[in-house]
């Protein structure tokens, strides 16, 4: 399992990159000379080019070998880490975030598929677990530390240590990855129906509404805890914790749930209640948020577990589809959200009120997946629906 924990090693350096930002919007936005709404789309730019680089890669490099693809992909993630660093402004700042989120989009979905590959039927579980632990593990133990790090340097030594990381992280996988096995390709008329799909839609619907309001408003979550709760710049990272912690809680508890009650439904439901609540007594707790830091994150690390075993109980030949337009629906959401609640600080809205506004597109992703059918397109759709005792463990194997 070496190499899967080399695999894991750019996991984390992704999730640190990913989430590190949001503690680091009003030092960047202080040091470049511009306003923290627009600094956040930095954010922006990192999630898009994440969410459409992967599926377009995909589709571009086909042929390619996975581990060409992997330590390109890592290898264009660094660089746009260290272009970061070095950004002299704004512009150069969002494209060098631009180039690091093609990086990272591209990374994570090849280093999964060859963390499935490369354990084998009988470890495929335990292998994907160690490589998404790993961009839990960067937000939970890289952002604070991050955040720790640029109030006692500069934000620049935090964009060198995620430039370090990766480069670690490269040089360990060009020496010890090997020839990955290669995916069997889909084809295009598969790719684009899974655009249709009555099935799949509502569920990547759901997913993108979650993300505009969760990851969405953590991009500005330094501002919020200042507006509400008063929380100064050198005070963020213990929230971050709270908000990590949370995460970590979410991402373990949440799949042996769905193995053990089948009710696949029903947690989505409980979850994404859970979402709303937390997001929405944010601006009444002010700063004694912990609680509710803890519960979101909780929230939204889970909320895709359950998620992609509804699209892999789908029909084997869209599974895998559906799973990548759903990872592109998640940073897009992100993408979305950061950018929308940018330009609602720049036209005048509170900081303050964001959380609401949030809790209230979690509230639209609740009704929409209320209102989803319930039933799917064939005889594996039915491992979506909630009968205790199903696991839809069985088709996540063979997909």
């Amino acid at each position: 399992m070496r190499k899967i924990w080399l695999l894991m090693l750019g996991a984390f350096t992704l999730g640190l990159d990913a989430y590190v930002m949001a503690g680091l919007l009003p030092v960047v936005a202080d040091d470049l000379g511009t306003t923290v709404s627009l600094a956040g789309q930095m954010v922006t730019v990192f999630t898009l080019a994440y969410a459409v680089s992967a599926p377009l890669v995909a589709g571009l490099f086909a042929a390619a070998r996975p581990r060409v693809l992997i330590l390109a992909a890592l290898a264009v993630f660094t660089l746009g880490n260290a272009l970061t660093a070095l950004a002299p402004g704004l512009a150069v700042l969002l494209a060098a975030r631009a180039v690091a989120g093609v990086g990272a989009g591209v990374y994570a979905s090849q280093s999964t598929a060859a963390a499935a590959a490369l354990a084998g039927p009988e470890r495929r579980g335990r292998a994907l677990a160690l490589v998404m632990g790993g961009m839990s593990s960067g937000t939970v133990l890289g952002v604070p530390l991050g955040v720790l790090l640029a109030d006692h340097t500069s934000w620049r030594s935090t964009m060198w240590l995620v430039t370090g990381l990766g480069a670690v992280a490269l040089a360990g996988l060009a020496v010890g990855l090997p020839q990955v096995p290669a995916q069997p390709s889909v084809p295009l008329r598969a790719r684009l129906g899974a655009l249709t799909d009555r099935a799949v839609l509502p569920v990547v619907g759901v997913s993108f509404l979650g993300a505009v309001s969760s990851l969405g408003l953590y991009t500005y979550l330094a501002p919020v805890l200042d507006a509400t709760g008063g929380v100064g710049e050198g005070d963020v990272a213990p929230y971050l914790w709270a908000w990590g912690i949370g995460g970590v809680l979410g991402s373990v508890l949440a799949g042996p749930l769905v193995d053990r009650t089948g009710r696949v439904l029903a947690l989505v439901t409980g979850i994404v209640v859970l979402l709303t609540v937390s997001e929405a007594s944010l601006p009444l707790l002010g700063a004694a948020a912990f609680p509710a830091l803890v519960v979101w994150g909780a929230a939204g690390w889970a909320f895709q577990v359950p998620q992609q075993h509804r699209l892999l109980a789908l029909s084997p030949e869209r599974g895998t589809v559906a799973l990548a337009l759903n990872n592109s629906a998640l940073y897009l959401g992100s993408a979305v959200g950061s950018g929308a609640a940018g330009f609602a600080l720049s036209a005048g809205l509170g900081a303050g009120a964001l959380p609401w506004v949030a809790a209230g597109v979690a509230a639209l992703g609740l009704a929409v997946h209320l209102a989803a059918p319930r039933g799917g397109r064939g005889p594996g759709d039915s491992r979506c629906q909630d009968a205790p005792g199903v696991s839809t463990l069985g088709t996540y194997e063979h997909s």
